[in-house]
């Protein structure tokens, strides 16, 4: 299992386009075959940061992600709403356990 933590902090003036982009890239991820989990959160503290948790079965099926039209979509319609840049940080799943 490939699992990313993407994090984001967006122009306040932008969060509620950010949360509208970003619930149509959610809504086209979880259709993917190689999807497990795509959450979206929203830090209840700091309303313009932003997780995202990415689950794929594999690092083939999170690549090809970012190949997807909805991805692309929402990376070029977001790219001028972040307050400073995104950043990915792949992480190992230990449980549940993925089948071999």
């Amino acid at each position: 299992m490939q699992v990313t933590l993407v994090h984001v902090r967006v122009k306040p003036e932008h969060i509620d386009d950010f949360i509208a982009a970003t619930g149509d890239n959610h809504r086209g991820s979880i259709e993917e075959a190689g999807n497990l989990r795509f959450d979206v959160l929203q830090d209840p503290q700091d309303p313009a940061r932003f997780l995202l948790y990415e689950a794929f079965a594999s690092a083939e099926d999170a690549a090809a992600h970012k190949q997807t039209p909805h991805y692309l979509a929402w990376r070029e319609r977001v790219a001028d709403w972040m307050a400073e840049p995104r950043r990915g940080e792949p992480w190992h799943c230990l449980f549940p356990e993925t089948p071999a």
